[in-house]
């Protein structure tokens, strides 16, 4: 979705003496991300309403292949099953909305949510909070604090300054990635004025494989950044 001429649409708000911008295409595109997702759980749920011991039905195996993949690829990482199955909800909807916030570029007139910075660091800072939350409440307030001065107390600064640095380029990977990849299609777009063959199959390519690869990339960090506040 684009605002006239391909401008973004941006909207600005005042509340005191604070100002506030807002990209509205990417708030729209990313609730009807939201939406579908929500649509697509509530189909799966209605489908699942079935005897226990019946045949599978094409819903539920599908449903088995993408927990098991989600669970085979990522959270099977984790440094214990405790860890893994209280994550699991939060790495495979983080990983589900990546991956189709990647996907609905390919359809006209749509961009990826994505393809701006704040969603991305968004979500680089919602991992690291979670990192930090589990970490805590793994090791103890005492022992978490005492991580940043090992092995010797003057690494404290330059532990700090790693521990922000997370997402930072946790968030900086995708948005590159994905930004880049749009810039790409766009100059070809321009310079194929007679035939969109080739960038139409570009945007394909950005928009399908390379969003499933950057969705799995995003994930698998995630529970590496995890797995190091935990065990570190």
């Amino acid at each position: 979705m684009f605002g006239p001429l391909g401008q973004k649409l941006i909207a600005h708000v005042s509340i005191g003496g604070l100002s506030f911008s807002f990209d509205l295409i990417t708030i729209i595109v990313s609730w009807i991300v939201i939406a579908l997702l929500v649509i697509f759980s509530l189909v799966l749920r209605r489908s699942l309403r079935q005897d226990v011991e019946e045949k599978p039905n094409r819903v539920q195996a599908l449903l088995d292949a993408l927990i098991d993949l989600i669970k085979g690829q990522l959270t099977s990482s984790f440094s214990s099953d405790k860890l893994a199955r209280e994550l699991f909800p939060f790495i495979s909807t983080l990983f589900l909305f990546i991956l189709l916030s990647n996907w609905i570029s390919i359809i006209p007139y749509f961009e990826s949510p994505t393809k701006d910075l704040n969603v991305t660091l968004s979500f680089g800072l919602l991992v690291f909070f979670m990192s930090q939350f589990f970490a805590i409440k793994r090791k103890g307030f005492g022992k978490y604090m005492k991580g940043f001065i090992e092995p010797y107390p003057f690494m404290l600064p330059l532990n700090i300054v790693g521990e922000m640095a997370k997402p930072l380029s946790h968030s900086f990977r995708l948005f590159g990635n994905m930004f880049g990849g749009a810039i790409m299609v766009s100059i070809m777009y321009s310079f194929s004025i007679t035939s969109w063959i080739i960038p139409l199959g570009l945007n394909l390519f950005y928009g399908l494989f390379q969003g499933m690869i950057q969705a799995f990339v995003f994930s698998l960090l995630a529970v590496a950044y995890i797995n190091v506040a935990v065990e570190s």
